[in-house]
């Protein structure tokens, strides 16, 4: 796959080469990383790429130019998204989308935004991280390419590495531990040691409805559980009403 970026700072993103599953993607060639700098457009001898809005308003906005010229360089560029805070919110769907394609862009606002021009004609998607507002487009557009580069064909030893995790499922992720078994008096499940496969299964959907019913309770949608599921999550919601878990 191939992640084209456009930026004012393209140091923002040289460090990724040497950054865990991104690092990986590279080397194996599942990833293909462009970097641009949009400045190397700007059709004037200063360099300079912003200018006051019209009609008046706090800030500098992106000029048309060197988006546009910057843009119609790349040859099949593929989707163009831009990275805005008045995008559709990332999901773990929507990086499953965005890994199937074969070519994307990323391009990143600064200041007050980009012209809207821009957008109209060169851009398909608008994607947001969250909502609230950064100083420009690059942390989005790191969150978007680590989100994507750990789905790829390669970069993880097993599909199961991913697919059994928050956001992937119905459930968020179940806890976790590690060795040691006891630590500062702090035992792990004993289940867990039992070497039992099906109590194992059992305690980690518990374990996954609890946490989603604890701390993202919006995620859960009773139609789509099985009988099991839904019998576990009645069971957590009592213990919950009573004071215990």
């Amino acid at each position: 796959m191939k992640i084209t970026v456009l930026t004012l700072f393209p140091e923002a993103f040289t460090w990724l080469k040497n950054y865990s599953m991104i690092q990986r993607a590279l080397e194996i060639g599942a990833l293909d990383l462009e970097l641009v700098q949009i400045r190397d457009f700007a059709a004037n001898k200063y360099k300079k790429v912003d200018d006051y809005s019209f009609g008046g308003g706090p800030g500098m906005v992106m000029a048309p130019q060197p988006l546009f010229d910057a843009l119609d360089s790349l040859e099949d560029p593929g989707r163009v998204y831009y990275l805005s805070p008045q995008g559709k919110t990332l999901t773990q769907d929507k990086l499953f989308q965005l890994k199937s394609e074969e070519k994307i862009v990323l391009l990143n606002g600064h200041y007050e935004g980009i012209d809207q021009r821009v957008i109209d004609q060169k851009v398909d998607e608008e994607i947001s991280i969250g909502d609230y507002v950064l100083s420009g487009g690059e942390i989005a557009s790191l969150v978007i390419i680590d989100g994507i580069s750990r789905l790829l064909d390669g970069v993880l030893t097993s599909s199961e590495n991913y697919m059994d995790e928050s956001h992937v499922g119905k459930f968020l992720e179940n806890a976790q531990y590690t060795r040691p078994a006891n630590f500062r008096g702090l035992e792990v499940p004993e289940v867990l040691l039992s070497g039992h496969h099906e109590n194992i299964r059992k305690f980690r959907l518990h374990s996954k409805i609890k946490n989603t019913l604890e701390k993202r309770p919006d995620l859960l949608d009773e139609s789509m559980m099985t009988q099991e599921e839904r019998a576990i999550y009645n069971e957590i919601k009592k213990e919950i009403e009573k004071g215990g878990l």
